[in-house]
């Protein structure tokens, strides 16, 4: 399988495994994005639109849209709404954008419908009013420049007009070359008075943009995006998708084996076989007693071990037992006697161990059960074993623990002679109350 196939079935893996987990992080997400809609939530919106008369360019815009959102008309529009609210708290609310057709589109956000159409055409008209008055001061100071630079035009045409008048009384006769000359002067004299008469014509050149309010804005019938419904379906999404990437972390941060194969090869002896362990409130991992919340959501079963079809009673699970004690062997008959080595603080191999003494209770090879610390561990003298049996549950031990053990057994004496993986299975109910003797192999054994 490749990577991409083999990632979506730890996904479908993490699912099917781990749903109360996802779906109370999920609840978890959707709650928290309750929460930020009523900080994030733009409520109301609205837009008003005001038109600029005349030919404005982009840059005329961007500066329209820029006195429209300005202190002056955001403090003018608090004074006048009276909300209790500055004009800078406003600023937030209010923006302001060129649209086509020469328009200023003035959006405002607020709680209630009602706030964000008084809001928006309150900010409309005070940019009307503002903008009116800066027009007005400018204009004052463009026309009297213009007057001035009009009557230092009409004094040069007149000085002008005199020149030529002066140069047409100088000329003298009747030749052809003099009346050539006056008639050009008497063409630059017809020019300079139709100038002078379209300059007179020409009225408020260079005026600015009137503005003008198109309409009141409407009032908005439903909350604009993004909503609390859209904060709460985007929470639990993504708290939904962050547990699946947290599991999938976990997973490849973990070192522990799980493969009946990695677990093999760490140990460095034949595979026996994997055996099912039915689940006991004695399996539940160091830290997980007690707590409710574990057992809730299954937190305290791992998620990401191999699948194992259980026995259907405890009859089919004690023959699955003796075909892994059947395998033991060198070809010249099975061993007389075998050290089983499972780790202390792992209760699914010592349950696995006490159900195979409890298989081999008998019979061949005698099982003698030593509990070891995985930490340090240390296998005990026993020369009439042939060698020792590594009962290990899937998901508990990393590659070096398991190294570890099998130089331990090496230490002693004694060589490895299979491993036996167990895994915890939903417990299955006995007929009849039929139990085991798992508890009592132990009790008996070094």
């Amino acid at each position: 399988m490749n990577d991409d196939t083999v990632r979506l079935s730890m996904i479908g893996r993490i699912v099917r495994r781990r749903w109360r987990v996802l779906a109370a992080l999920a609840v978890l997400g959707a709650l928290v994005g309750a929460g930020a809609s009523l900080i994030f939530s733009p409520g109301y919106r609205t837009t008003s639109h005001v038109l600029l008369q005349g030919a404005p360019d982009s840059s005329e815009l961007m500066t329209e849209t820029q006195i429209a959102t300005s202190s002056v008309v955001l403090d003018r529009t608090a004074q006048a709404l009276a909300w209790g609210v500055s004009g800078s708290e406003l600023h937030d609310s209010v923006s302001a954008t060129a649209a086509d057709g020469n328009i200023v589109a003035i959006t405002a956000e607020a709680e209630t419908p009602e706030n964000a159409q008084l809001l928006a055409d309150q900010v409309a008209k005070e940019y009307v009013n503002y903008s009116a008055q800066l027009i007005g001061s400018t204009a004052d100071a463009a026309s009297q420049i213009r007057q001035e630079q009009e009557d230092a035009l009409r004094r040069q045409v007149q000085e002008t007009n005199d020149r030529i008048t002066d140069l047409s009384r100088r000329v003298q006769g009747v030749t052809v070359e003099s009346v050539e000359v006056r008639t050009q002067l008497e063409t630059l004299r017809t020019a300079l008075t139709e100038a002078m008469a379209k300059l007179d014509q020409l009225d408020g050149g260079g005026r600015q943009a009137q503005v003008v309010v198109m309409g009141s804005a409407e009032r908005p019938s439903s909350p604009a995006p993004p909503t609390m419904i859209h904060f709460v379906a985007g929470g639990a999404l993504v708290f939904f998708l962050l547990g699946v990437l947290g599991h999938l972390v976990g997973a490849r941060t973990d070192r522990r084996l799980r493969n009946e194969a990695e677990i093999s090869a760490a140990v460095g002896a034949p595979l026996l076989g994997s055996v099912d362990v039915p689940e006991t409130p004695d399996h539940a991992p160091a830290g997980d007693e007690g707590r409710w919340w574990a057992r809730l959501l299954k937190t305290d079963e791992p998620w990401n071990l191999p699948e194992l079809n259980a026995s259907a009673d405890a009859a089919s699970r004690e023959i699955r037992y003796r075909r892994v004690l059947s395998r033991l062997g060198d070809g010249s008959g099975v061993f007389s006697r075998v050290l089983v080595l499972a780790a202390q603080d792992d209760p699914v191999a010592r349950t696995a161990v006490a159900q195979l003494a409890a298989a081999g209770h008998g019979g061949r090879p005698e099982l003698r059960v030593a509990l070891i610390d995985p930490e340090r561990p240390t296998v005990p003298d026993d020369r009439e074993s042939a060698g020792v049996l590594v009962v290990v549950s899937s998901g508990t031990r990393t590659g070096w623990e398991l190294v570890a053990i099998t130089e331990a057994a090496a230490d002693a004496g004694q060589r490895v002679l299979g491993v036996v993986v167990a895994q915890r299975t939903a417990a299955v109910p006995e007929p009849g109350g039929t139990k085991t003797a798992g508890d009592e192999a132990l009790a008996g054994s070094a």
